[in-house]
């Protein structure tokens, strides 16, 4: 039983006499005694990554003695060659700028050999004046969620081979295919953003279309900020579909945010994502890749224009809508592939924004709508610059709507994910205009 305000109720009132007891030898626990039989691991380290304090929990995990860890090894001696590249890269810089990170993916190395999956999350501590004294860290076993992750892969195949057995395997395919789209619907919507931050300057609005809701898509957007007053902003469409386009999914946008983070000039974004991509897939005989545009915009408000810039990974170049009435492309040629080779060459366009101008970003899906009597025709860019310069000027908002509009109108002949994504600057002085998202 518990108290109105949720505090437990003391035994003799109201609950039975067990359960008091039970209260009362929960709180003779102490913190020592919580701290190292805690379900997960635990340790602190000095800022230059020296363990100071790890509790019971993880030393068994690992198979480690205290005193073979504490002051003798380094955060980074716990980890795989791989998550020692990544801390380096990746992992200590966040840390660093942000002061803290939550459901790092990672694998700790196990005495005697084998790995133990972890999700590791960190914070820096400081002192009165501001200055870091150290790195708590707590690592949390990702065993079952790997697992789970394999299981997906593994039920996805053995659907496909079910629909040539016989009425009872087909039967049980469906449910073990009913089960796995619940699952790749909630995954699929953790690829994307629930929604997009207001921007002080700008407009923006966006908009996902899922051609086939029992596979998972491969197009994928975001907008963060990053240094000074600066917003950084993609737009792209990994191969393949199912469980495997939305790992690559994953892993390329997080590794565009934290290329920007480290630097945010567009090229170098789009050359670290190559790099990325072509060591873990390509290298190993596995290609994999995507399209992608990376922008930078920094808004100038009421102190100057708003300069855009974009570089292009073989994707369709960006529309602008002119608030003179012009629809024109940004066009960014000679662009690869992002992960095909391992030195692609990048295209990168400037463009400036002018009160009332827009740009608008888009998959693939809407430019080879199939069109036409028979569905012979593909929509292309000629018609979606007709029909953008019949919209112009217009606002991010109100070119989504009406490009979301020309989707629906292609019917059955829309058979791929389209994404969308528009950045205008107000046609009036409002400093912060709210995102617009648009669903399916």
């Amino acid at each position: 039983m518990c108290r109105p305000n949720g505090a437990p109720e003391p035994a003799g009132t109201g609950g039975t006499a067990g359960s008091g007891a039970a209260f009362t030898a929960l709180l003779e626990d102490s913190a020592e005694d919580l701290y190292e039989s805690a379900p997960c691991g635990y340790l602190s380290t000095l800022m230059d990554g020296t363990i100071a304090k790890i509790n019971t929990t993880l030393l068994d995990w690992l198979g480690l003695e205290r005193e073979a860890v504490v002051g003798r090894k380094r955060f980074t001696d716990l980890l795989t060659i791989g998550g020692k590249l990544y801390h380096e890269t990746h992992f200590a810089p966040l840390l660093r700028m942000q002061g803290e990170l939550r459901g790092i993916a990672l694998d700790l190395k196990r005495q005697g050999g084998g790995r133990l999956p972890v999700l590791v999350s960190a914070v820096v501590k400081y002192g009165a004046r501001g200055e870091p004294l150290l790195i708590r860290v707590t690592a949390f076993d990702a065993s079952d969620r790997r697992s789970y992750e394999t299981e997906l892969l593994h039920r996805r195949k053995e659907a496909e081979r079910a629909r040539a057995e016989a009425d009872e395997a087909r039967r049980q395919a469906e449910a073990d295919r009913a089960r796995l789209a619940d699952a790749l619907a909630v995954l699929q919507r953790s690829l994307v953003p629930d929604s997009l931050p207001a921007v002080p300057g700008l407009e923006t609005a966006v908009h996902y279309h899922t051609a086939a809701p029992e596979q998972l898509g491969g197009d994928f957007y975001d907008l963060f900020p990053v240094a000074g007053d600066r917003w950084a902003f993609f737009l792209g469409d990994v191969c393949g579909k199912g469980p495997e386009a939305a790992s690559l999914t994953s892993l390329t946008r997080y590794t565009l945010r934290a290329a920007a983070h480290h630097d945010p000039e567009p090229a170098a974004a789009l050359a670290t994502l190559n790099a990325v991509l072509h060591e873990r897939y390509t290298a190993g005989g596995d290609p994999r890749y995507c399209t992608c545009l990376f922008g930078i915009i920094q808004p100038g408000g009421g102190h100057g224009p708003t300069i855009v810039r974009l570089a292009s990974g073989g994707h369709p170049p960006a529309l602008a809508l002119r608030s003179d009435g012009r629809a024109e492309f940004l066009p960014t040629p000679g662009g690869l592939l992002v992960g095909v080779l391992p030195d692609a060459p990048i295209s990168t366009v400037e463009t400036v924004l002018a009160a009332g101008d827009t740009i608008v970003l888009y998959t693939d899906g809407l430019t080879e709508a199939r069109t036409g009597p028979g569905r012979d025709d593909l929509y292309g860019e000629d018609a979606l610059r007709v029909f953008a310069t019949g919209l112009a000027p217009a606002a991010p908002g109100e070119v989504i709507t009406a490009l979301t509009g020309l989707l629906d109108s292609f019917g059955d002949g829309l058979n791929d994910d389209t994404a969308l994504l528009a950045l205008g600057v107000p046609a009036d002085s409002s400093p912060i205009r709210p995102a617009t998202s648009l669903p399916s």
